[in-house]
């Protein structure tokens, strides 16, 4: 299974689209996974039609529309690996150890998060913290996506674009 990772699109704000890059690469993906800080809806709409499965949950800076269609946080069971989904909140700094607690009875495999908009993809101890970083975030210390590869083991990579 190929899963696209994407966090923090702020469309709009941001940018008032994904970049065509992303959306291209999509099209070649089984499953989509937005973490959060979409803020509204259109985000969603451009990434069904790269791919139809789209996974995500809410973020702090999420509109109502996106909190009603998706939740705070997710799990997926994909190739019997367990895979939490959640945006995050609080200082950066805080993060990992925040998303720790938030799963901590759910023996994840890989946490996909955003909210800092710095890419990360760190084992810690037998869990696998994965941000995408921001695709649109002119702040961020570089735009980037995350290609997400899961058979008989999990293979995740960030994409500078």
């Amino acid at each position: 299974m190929k899963i696209g990772v994407i966090s923090d699109t702020h469309i709009p704000g941001k940018s008032e689209h994904i970049p065509a890059g992303i959306l291209d690469a999509f099209r070649s993906v089984d499953m989509v996974v937005h973490a959060g800080d979409m803020v509204g809806l259109e985000a969603i709409g451009e990434l069904e039609k790269a791919c139809p499965k789209v996974v995500g949950v809410f973020g702090n800076m999420d509109d109502q529309a996106v909190r009603e269609k998706y939740p705070a946080k997710q799990l997926l069971n994909i190739n019997g690996f367990k895979i939490g989904i959640m945006h995050g909140w609080g200082a950066p700094a805080n993060l990992v150890s925040i998303l720790k607690d938030a799963f901590k009875e759910d023996n994840c495999d890989i946490i996909i998060f955003g909210h800092s908009h710095e890419p990360m993809n760190e084992a810690i101890g037998k869990t696998l913290f994965f941000n995408p970083g921001s695709a649109t975030d002119k702040a961020a210390p570089y735009n980037s996506y995350g290609m997400i590869e899961i058979g008989d083991k999990i293979n995740a990579r960030i994409i500078k674009i």
